[in-house]
């Protein structure tokens, strides 16, 4: 058929009836649809609220163990740098402090001890030394007297050097204690939790608190010997000043 004739042309595929997409009884094509009415339009759902959603338990942990032993828990541990230090050691010592009357007693009790071979050393040497001058001459006599007093105090040092420090360097319960401190149930301890030797108790008992203060009583007299003697009775911990120079207390045993 010529063009131009006023027919429509000859059926082609996809055009005309029978073609697809043409015609009352072909469906729709393919996309975005309208939602049916009374229906929520597709997309993202509003989370529901909080009253609605189910309640779920924590998880249950199991305790933490607890080792034999261990301190409880004090709440979190600070920072680094910030710690609390531990206590020192060096503090009183555990047990029942030694009042003054009952060291007074000790006291009374070493010094007796010590008294009657020094006061027959006394005549031994300065009566002997101005007995052996036999000389008139007051001079000689007094300088005897002096050499042979002289002698008898180092000889004084060495009967405490040999009495108090090996006593107290006794092994087991005796360590600290001389005869005297022996018995009145008191005893000499070492702030570091040591046991005395030899050489410390003589440092305790011969340099500082014989030597010591007789050194300083040459300077002042009297005073180093009423001081180091009375400081337990004001000192919160009971202490005379060797105890506090030797790092160390007075404790009952």
């Amino acid at each position: 058929m010529a063009p131009g004739s006023g027919d429509r042309p000859p059926d082609t595929p996809g055009f005309g009836p029978g073609s697809p997409g043409y015609g009352p009884g072909q469906p729709p094509p393919p996309g975005p649809q309208s939602p049916a009415p009374g229906q929520p339009p597709p997309g993202p759902q509003s989370p529901e609220p909080p009253s609605q959603r189910p309640s779920v338990p924590p998880p249950a942990y199991p305790p933490r163990p607890e080792t034999p032993g261990a301190p409880p828990y004090a709440g979190p541990v600070p920072p680094g740098g910030w710690q609390q230090a531990p206590p020192s050691a060096g503090g009183p010592p555990l047990g029942e402090l030694a009042s003054w009357g009952i060291r007074l007693g000790a006291f009374v009790i070493d010094f007796l001890v010590l008294l009657v071979p020094a006061v027959i050393l006394f005549f031994v040497f300065v009566g002997g030394a101005v007995g052996l001058t036999g000389t008139d001459n007051e001079d000689v006599a007094v300088g005897a007297a002096i050499v042979a007093l002289l002698g008898w105090l180092l000889l004084v040092v060495v009967m405490w050097l040999l009495y108090a420090p090996p006593l107290m360097a006794r092994k087991g319960e005796r360590n600290g204690q001389t005869w005297g401190k022996q018995l009145v149930g008191i005893r000499a301890v070492r702030d570091s939790g040591e046991p005395w030797g030899f050489g410390s108790a003589a440092f305790r008992e011969v340099v500082l608190k014989n030597l010591a203060v007789f050194i300083a009583s040459t300077i002042i007299p009297i005073i180093p010997w009423f001081l180091n003697f009375f400081w337990p009775l004001w000192d919160d911990q009971n202490r005379a000043l060797h105890d506090m120079a030797a790092s160390s207390h007075v404790v009952r045993a």
